[in-house]
């Protein structure tokens, strides 16, 4: 059954993204045995992954990026296995002519990347993949990547966002500036582009002057995919007015609603229908075909992550304002911390769930270490499908960004355990039913700027 709100029909099937890391989303999950050490140098096991997603009918493949080390002493830099892996847009090339159906939804920053140069990559990925491209639209949030571009700091937080969304908006005019039909290659005429459906965009802004045009024809979609997942008050104003795909953490579903509501709330004050802004929370499964087996999964990752690992995880992702050695762990955590001008949401999030559910210092790096700010479920097929069913059913989510704690296990458990159970339920698809990612979402085409106003 489909359920008619006030804004228009939702549709009854979850759209469900893979999140894909070199080992799993586990810190200890590169010690599996069963989890390829060379991962995350090896096109084959990035392409046996897809493949699985492909054949069960996923949405999308994600890949995360960031340009730089993250951890900052040699003790956590010497057990992560994170610092050894592909850049994401070379590796989606590669994954588009080993793929059919799945999008392929990549990170790039706007901090350090100039507009040219991304709408140019991110075109020649939706023509290398007939359509399937998606662009996960970040600002830099990590401490060690201004130095890596000539700068000692990160710019501040929300000058970060707005010359993001200056930059978005050049993206977009670079993908207009040849209308689709533009290019005629007639070779008995020797006119190989019809230069009446050329358009420079000239773009003289704050922060960029871009003259143009993209020396690549528009893409398929019009645009590729256009994915944010900021949770700040600037990050939602963003994801409101420009994403189509939002990935958002929620470790409750009382959060998640929440975070759900402000979101549509925000885009329809801006003229978008519900289903253009598809939210899409990410989900850890750990899944056993009995309670037991899969808290025995859960139990041997934490068993192969070391205390330096969990400590350096916490300090990063708290925005480096603690020493964790210099406290007590045994201590309650406080209610504030220092502000970070990294990624200030994963912060306030981190001390809301501390606050709710009376962490010690312990404890919160013990959940940080297991699933970051993401909703972890351990259990049975039926209960991980219940917990994603009723997020679904309440309004918390249009779908999931699945993260297996390893791979290839872990998803090869949720593939054969949890999506039967999901399509049981009527809550998703068998198969594909459009060309193109957007085709797939639901997502409309865009109109070309220029000639809409003609």
């Amino acid at each position: 059954m489909q359920f008619k709100g006030r804004y228009g029909m939702r549709r009854n099937d979850m759209k469900l993204g893979l999140f894909l890391v070199q080992a799993g989303h586990h810190e200890g999950a590169w010690r599996d045995p069963n989890v390829p050490a060379t991962g995350g140098i090896d096109i084959h096991h990035y392409a046996q992954m897809a493949a699985l997603a492909e054949h069960a009918a996923f949405h999308f493949v994600f890949l995360a990026d960031c340009p730089c080390v993250l951890e900052r002493d040699h003790a956590h830099i010497a057990r992560v296995s994170r610092n050894d892996g592909f850049e994401p847009l070379t590796l989606l090339s590669a994954l588009s002519s080993r793929s059919h159906n799945i999008g392929l939804v990549a990170t790039a920053t706007t901090t350090y990347h100039q507009p040219y140069h991304l709408a140019r990559m991110f075109a020649s990925v939706d023509h290398l993949s007939q359509g399937r491209a998606g662009w996960n639209i970040v600002t830099s949030g990590a401490k060690f990547e201004a130095s890596n571009f000539g700068d000692k700091d990160l710019p501040d937080h929300d000058l970060r966002y707005a010359r993001a969304r200056e930059f978005v908006q050049v993206v977009k005019i670079l993908w207009d500036t040849w209308e689709d039909d533009a290019f005629i290659r007639n070779k008995q005429s020797g006119i190989f582009a019809d230069t009446t459906k050329l358009h420079l965009p000239d773009h003289r802004g704050n922060y960029f002057s871009v003259r143009g045009p993209l020396n690549i024809a528009r893409p398929p979609q019009g645009y590729p995919v256009l994915v944010q997942a900021g949770a700040s008050d600037a990050g939602v104003r963003f994801a409101a007015e420009l994403a189509e795909v939002i990935f958002t953490s929620a470790p409750s579903l009382a959060q998640g609603k929440r975070y759900y509501a402000t979101l549509k709330e925000e885009a329809r004050g801006l003229g978008r229908d519900d289903d253009e802004v598809l939210i899409m929370p990410g989900i850890i499964p750990i899944v056993g075909r009995t309670k037991q087996e899969a808290s025995d999964k859960l139990q041997r990752l934490q068993s192969d992550t070391h205390i330096d690992v969990q400590m350096g995880l916490a300090e990063r992702l708290l925005g480096f304002v603690i020493d964790l050695r210099s406290v007590n762990l045994d201590s309650l955590v406080p209610e504030t911390l220092p502000q970070t001008n990294f990624t200030q949401s994963i912060q306030k999030l981190l001390l809301e769930l501390a606050g709710q559910k009376k962490f010690t210092w312990r404890q919160l790096i013990r959940h940080i270490s297991d699933s970051r700010t993401t909703s972890m479920v351990v259990g049975t097929p039926d209960e991980v499908a219940d917990i994603m069913v009723d997020t679904f059913d309440q309004r918390a989510a249009d779908g999931f960004n699945v993260m297996p704690a390893t791979v290839p296990g872990g998803l090869k458990d949720f593939i054969e355990l949890v999506v039967p159970e999901l399509r049981r339920r009527g809550k998703f698809r068998s198969g594909y039913c459009g060309q193109t990612l957007r085709e797939n979402l639901g997502l409309k085409r865009p109109l070309n700027r220029f000639t809409e106003r003609m």
